[in-house]
């Protein structure tokens, strides 16, 4: 099961076969040297709705390559050999669907994965999904947004083990200037309702950001900001994307410090 053993920590997000697979490895690999404690592996799926255009383009990238489902298995078990850092499956529901429910959690269990996150799962729709993940021990995300009610709120609770994924705003994935205090007020509301460790993202794309999230929240998701590093350095993606993560780990253990 998913652990945050120093907090404030970083999550750091790829689309995984963007640009091919191989890159995928080493620009994970690097996430990982780099300080972060969890590395979410993006699924590549055609219509991508949650995501901006970083990401789109990513995806878009990645679904050319042919990747599937099954390489992002096969990537997060060759991530388990080198390191026991979290490894979690970002996906949307249709994939996962199409997989089947029982299929998809023993992959995960088998391939050394310690949960998912599906963004297009509603909590009221999950007791499959849940029960299949629980028998095998493995971690449940799921995504609370600022419109959510308190009532909600609760369900995502009961329903999320490692970790609740607070979205800092409205809207789809992508860097933003400035963090909304939507996301600081969010996190108090579940932490009145819920125990577990809360991570925020969407929009998380400076040292800036993650200081001011690190104040309030366990750990800071960085997603868009990554894959657009990979998307503007072309032949050096995983060395980008180190010196990158270095400069934001950097921030996350002043706080871890304190």
């Amino acid at each position: 099961m998913l652990s945050f053993a120093n907090k404030p920590s970083l999550i750091a997000y790829i689309t995984c076969g963007d640009p091919d697979l191989a890159t995928s490895r080493d620009v994970a690999t690097a996430c990982i040297d780099a300080g972060a404690c969890v590395i979410e592996l993006g699924v590549p799926f055609s219509d991508p709705v949650a995501d901006g255009p970083v990401i789109q383009r990513a995806t878009d990238r990645a679904l050319r390559q042919g990747t599937s489902l099954k390489h992002v298995f096969e990537l997060a078990r060759d991530l388990r050999k080198q390191s026991d850092v979290g490894l979690i499956i970002f996906s949307y529901l249709n994939p996962v669907l199409r997989f089947g429910y029982q299929k998809f959690a023993d992959a995960c269990h088998e391939n050394g994965l310690d949960g998912a996150l599906i963004t297009d799962l509603p909590v009221e729709e999950a007791q499959g999904y849940l029960q299949q993940m629980q028998k095998r021990r493995l971690s449940t995300i799921f995504l609370a947004a600022p419109t959510s009610t308190d009532q909600r709120l609760k369900r995502i609770a009961q329903a999320s083990t490692g970790f609740v994924y607070a979205v800092a705003r409205t809207g789809v994935t992508g860097a933003r200037q400035q963090m909304s205090e939507e996301a600081k007020t969010l996190v108090s509301r579940i932490r009145r309702i819920a125990k577990l460790p809360v991570a925020v993202g969407f929009g998380i794309s400076t040292g800036e950001q993650v200081a001011a999230v690190s104040s309030y929240a366990d750990a800071a998701v960085v997603g868009s900001a990554i894959v657009q590093t990979i998307e503007q350095n072309p032949g050096k993606e995983a060395s980008s994307v180190a010196k990158f993560i270095e400069q934001l780990s950097a921030v996350s253990r002043q706080y871890s410090a304190i």
